[in-house]
Order: C-alpha cells, then structure tokens, then sequence
C-alpha cells in the first residue's frame, strides 16, 4: 500500500455513526434583525429548503441566511403526489433534524396543511408545538386574507414570528386548477395586492411570492414594508428561495421553470451506487487493511490458533503486520 494510502485510511473513522466534530462555519448567526439589515440595505436575501442535517449542513456552511424546512418535503423527500399529505409529526421531525444542522441560518419551518385552517387557537397550538418541538425560529402560512387571524394570533399571541406565502400554494393546488403561475388577469393580480397587504398588517415578517408574473411581484415588493422571497416570482423581490432537491437534480419527477440547475446530482448519486454494486460483485470491496479492522497481533495469532484447532478453519485475511489501525478507538 502506498504511502498516501496508508496516511488516508488512517483519517477514517470508525464507522458513521460516530462523526467527527464539524468545524463551525464561521458565518454569524442570523436572526430577523439581520434579516430586517439585509432589507434596509437593499442586499438580496438567500432562502434555500432543507430537509436533514445533511442538506441543512450545507446551507451552513455555504452561509445561507434562511434556511426552509419547507412541506415541499412531502414529495421530494417523502415520495408523496403533492404537499397536503405531509402530517405535524412528520414536519416537526424534520425540523429538528435541520435545526441540529444549522448553526447559522434563520430556521423557519411551515406549518402543515390542515394544521391551522380551522380556527386560531389550532393554530397557535401547532405553532407552538413547530418551535418547541421542531426547534423552529419561525413558521410560514401557505395562505392570503383568510388566514391573516391565525396569524394575527401566532405572532400577536404567542410571539412567534411568521412567513407569509402567497401566489401558488401548493397545499391548495387542487383549489387553484393545479400548479399553476397565479395573478396573471388584473382581478388575480389585485387579489395578490390584497392578500399580500393583509398579510403584512397580520403581523407577518417576511413574506414568500410563489409563480406570479414579475410586474406583480416587483409591485408587491415595492408596497409593502417588509421583505419578499420569490420563487417564480422574478428578480425585484427582497431575495430568493429554491427547492434545494430541484436545483441540485436530485428529484427525478419534474423541474419547475423557474428553477437553475446548479448541480445534477441525481444521475451522479445512481452511477456511485451502480459502481459499489459492481465492486462488490466482483469482490473489489471492501479492501482488507484499508475498510476492515485489526486485531492486536498477539490476540490475532491466537484466535487464529484456536479457529484452525477448534473448527479447522484456515482464516483468510491480511496478517496483523499489513493492517492499518485507525486512529479512532472503539
């Protein structure tokens, strides 16, 4: 083995279960004071989705502001046909696995379907429950003025900051004919005004634009007093927010055209996998003295004696001389 070898298979750990200590990231810690900064400075505010710690560590460490464990999660991570499938439980679980992975970013977390349409104390029960349990910093509302109560009720209430989001809803698709680009007739585009204007005096903080024509979402941007996150809603908004699954192509079903793809991991992922396959087939993998682990020499010796005398068996393997110990101990 060579020297490189040698010196790499040494730094492995053990096993994953045990990682070692991620370094921080030294980005400062958001919060919606920097938030309501980057606004007033006019500096384009990056939203991104994560799901698990996985996802949620590379937002850290790519210093994104605003990290969204958004519902979305339904189809891309669950495999669900669209996002009102997705329950409480499941959102809050997430959430916490995001939160355990974002030192940085500012954590909010949306509040399911059916987990606060019915009246305002549901709604701030469940509120209550994303932040305490799902270590959420604020929730978003997929809703216009019908649910400027709920949120009057969370933020006003129980102190809980909140997002708002309006346009398409995907948890209301069905309602709206289907995913479909929303205020495009001056009625709908008013209609936005309206909600978005409500939303604000309900209390929201911030406010997401989803599939709308730009002109609308630049005239909402430009009439209220906090910031807007736009997805399919152009580039005059406050900032920006993507399905991280979408931009990195890691969901194979469909890509919004709103979307840049920024990596194409899918199809990457599939050929590391096919190419393990095929290492263990052909028993390429693992490597002996490189993924496997030693015995002391002296215990090795005499097991080996005591295998060839108690079962006749003659182990295989490399002697202790030609392993590589890890520096982690078990």
């Amino acid at each position: 083995m060579s020297r490189s070898a040698l010196i790499a298979a040494k730094q492995m750990r053990m096993y994953s279960a045990r990682p070692a200590a991620r370094d921080a990231t030294g980005h400062p810690k958001v919060t919606i004071q920097t938030i309501k900064k980057l606004y007033a400075e006019q500096k384009p505010i990056a939203m991104m989705t994560a799901y698990d710690y996985p996802t949620s560590v590379a937002c850290d460490r790519a210093g994104i502001d605003m990290v969204l464990v958004g519902d979305s999660l339904a189809m891309v991570a669950l495999g669900h046909d669209d996002t009102s499938q997705v329950t409480m439980d499941e959102m809050i679980h997430h959430s916490k696995a995001v939160a355990r992975g974002s030192r940085s970013p500012f954590i909010v977390t949306d509040l399911p379907f059916g987990s606060y349409q019915s009246d305002e104390r549901t709604a701030v029960e469940n509120a209550i429950r994303m932040v305490k349990e799902g270590r959420a910093e604020a929730v978003k509302l997929e809703a216009g003025r019908r649910a400027a109560s709920k949120i009057e009720a969370i933020v006003h209430g129980a102190g809980i900051p909140v997002v708002g989001h309006i346009g398409l809803t995907p948890q209301t698709a069905v309602a709206l004919g289907g995913f479909r680009v929303q205020g495009k007739s001056l009625a709908s585009a008013q209609s936005l005004v309206d909600d978005a204007l409500a939303l604000q005096e309900s209390g929201c903080f911030a406010m997401v634009l989803e599939a709308m024509p730009s002109l609308v979402a630049e005239t909402i941007t430009r009439l209220l007093r906090v910031p807007t996150i736009g997805i399919g809603a152009g580039s005059a908004t406050s900032g920006q927010v993507l399905v991280l699954s979408d931009m990195v192509g890691l969901f194979d079903r469909f890509t919004p055209k709103f979307c840049q793809s920024f990596g194409d991991l899918g199809p990457r992922m599939a050929d590391a996998v096919e190419e393990y396959k095929k290492d263990v087939r052909k028993g390429a993998f693992p490597v002996e003295g490189v993924h496997t682990y030693a015995m002391p020499a002296a215990a090795e010796e005499r097991w080996r004696a005591y295998v060839q005398q108690q079962f006749g068996l003659e182990l295989g393997g490399l002697k202790h001389e030609g392993t590589v110990e890890s520096t982690v101990q078990v």
